[in-house]
């Protein structure tokens, strides 16, 4: 497989080289991150899980399903959801993560394979 210029990005500092995420996959992590803060009240007295500020790549634990997983047996699990990008991560307080605090809510929230709109918030509660 020949490598076209850009698809491989260097991570700052680490040397490594990973594929380029797609900006539809920039966009739907941020849209999702974006929904669980307003529907948990604001950042003031909620914050998502630290994965959902990290990229939205394969190795994210956040992001169980995306538009790249449609025909493909991969180790998320598969939601069938191929035209759209499915975010699982929970949140809490301020700092809840930091000073290892349990979680106090799970979101679950699918984007469109485009990252430009929620198709649907799947759950919005207490930790399952």
């Amino acid at each position: 497989m020949a490598l076209t210029a850009g698809s491989w990005a260097c991570l700052a500092g680490s040397g490594v080289a990973q594929p380029a995420v797609p900006a539809s996959a920039v966009r739907a992590i941020n849209l999702a991150r974006a929904t669980a803060i307003a529907q948990n009240g604001g950042l003031s007295v909620y914050r998502p899980a630290q994965c959902m500020f990290q990229t939205a790549n394969a190795n994210n634990p956040c992001l169980i399903s995306s538009p790249e997983d449609s025909g493909n047996s991969s180790t998320r699990e598969n939601r069938n959801t191929s035209n759209a990008y499915v975010f699982r991560f929970t949140g809490g307080a301020p700092g809840w993560q930091q000073n290892n605090q349990r979680p106090s809510v799970e979101t679950e929230v699918t984007i469109s394979a485009n990252g430009r709109s929620v198709v649907q918030v799947n759950y919005n509660g207490s930790p399952r």
